[in-house]
């Protein structure tokens, strides 16, 4: 089993499926089709039923129940494209073999080093097999670990049919990176009563909070002047987008915060003396917060446009909301993930996540989803990684959520 899981996690990860921001269709990219047909004809061949895809490269499929007893409809969720954060393209994976504990040299001629004293997480895998790439794009586990636990759960499923279950729903979403993975997701045609997403980091991990997250634009126009007359006259985009980046809270972005704290995060930031572009995510746990961490950015703009003579626009849009709103009033549903990850010998840890999943906007839309653990740590870098042990054992508390789903009277 885990042979088979890693050459299908190899060949999902060499597939670039990169996404792309600001683009007004879905898929962003074409090319997240070059995988998603792989994987229609890989769940055809593995004999899942009523598996298709749409025009906008949403995939569904069934495995149906063999059981008589009367079974809730679950789902399985996962995401197929990748960040547009960091390259994907050319991804060039290594395995490590019975990981000894220390530092990785990713690429020597580049000297990127995957070091445990920057992510001393590493060593909790010491004596599994780690999967890596040469340093210089992105690995892909997230969300392609996710893809392959939840392929490689439903083979295993059709594989043992005395496991007894009822019948599950899988989908395989694009454009999850850049906040629309949700956009055009039928749950109504998805058909199952709540879904699980599997797109979380370490083993064990079940969470149902997430932040509440916004996309800002802004765009600074400035006044180009020969620089020797530009006095009084000479307007500098770059000027205003300084001031304007630090006039934020300076301990309030990712790196200076933890837990549930939120905070604004440059992700974009291009200029000349014409025109600047900022492009800032802003988060929160606590939807009070998230709302005036939003007026305050719209304060901030609305101050230097009376000072600059309106040289400034700004739009914000919600991407998703905190999902805790939606699943609290059916915690049974984590209760079984929770279940299934202590009985295969693990501990179950719930954590807020500092990010958001498809999930986070679904359970909005009617299918509460919590999230579980896929194994990818450092995720949108170079430095991304997962333990092989770890992708095995999210596919195997798939299977455990089946059989406890069977067990239980409903």
């Amino acid at each position: 089993m885990k042979e088979q899981i890693l050459e299908r996690f190899i060949k999902y990860v060499k597939v670039d499926t990169q996404s792309e921001f600001a683009v007004d269709k879905i898929p962003s990219t074409d090319k997240q089709f070059v995988l998603a047909h792989q994987i229609v004809e890989e769940l055809k061949s593995i004999g899942m039923q009523s598996v298709e895809i749409d025009k906008h490269c949403y995939i569904m499929a069934t495995l149906p129940s063999n059981t008589d007893k009367n079974i809730p409809v679950i789902g399985f969720v996962a995401h197929i494209d990748t960040s547009p954060d960091f390259t994907a393209t050319g991804c060039a994976p290594k395995v490590w073999p019975d990981y000894a504990g220390g530092d990785l040299i990713l690429n020597e001629a580049e000297a990127i080093v995957l070091k445990t004293k920057e992510f001393p997480e590493m060593l909790q895998f010491k004596g599994q097999t780690l999967i890596t790439t040469d340093g210089t794009t992105l690995l892909g586990a997230d969300d392609k670990a996710g893809v392959t636990e939840i392929v490689s759960a439903m083979e295993y499923l059709i594989q043992h049919p005395e496991i007894k279950h009822g019948e599950i729903r899988i989908c395989f979403t694009p454009d999850e990176e850049v906040g629309r993975g949700a956009d055009l997701f039928d749950v109504e045609k998805f058909g199952a009563e709540w879904a699980y997403t599997m797109d979380g980091s370490l083993p064990g991990e079940i969470e149902y909070e997430n932040f509440n997250a916004a996309y800002a634009a802004i765009d600074i126009q400035g006044k180009v002047v020969h620089p020797g007359a530009a006095k009084n006259k000479m307007v500098n985009s770059m000027t205003i987008a300084s001031e304007l980046i630090l006039a934020l809270p300076a301990a309030e972005t990712p790196e200076n915060t933890d837990g549930y704290e939120g905070f604004y995060h440059l992700v974009s930031n291009q200029g000349t003396v014409d025109k600047s572009e900022l492009r800032y995510i802003i988060r929160d746990h606590d939807q009070q917060k998230f709302e005036d961490r939003k007026a305050y950015m719209q304060q901030l703009v609305d101050q230097l446009n009376e000072q600059y003579e309106q040289r400034i626009s700004l739009t914000m849009t919600d991407q998703y909301y905190n999902m805790a709103e939606k699943v609290r009033p059916v915690m049974h549903i984590v209760d079984i993930a929770k279940e299934a990850i202590e009985n295969l010998g693990m501990k179950s840890i719930t954590n807020p996540i500092r990010g958001g999943t498809d999930g986070s906007r679904l359970s909005f839309m009617g299918l509460p989803c919590p999230n579980i653990f896929a194994g990818g740590l450092n995720f949108h870098s170079r430095y991304e990684y997962v333990a092989l042990e770890s992708i095995v054992s999210a596919t195997l508390t798939i299977v455990e959520i089946a059989k406890i789903m069977e067990q239980r009277q409903w």
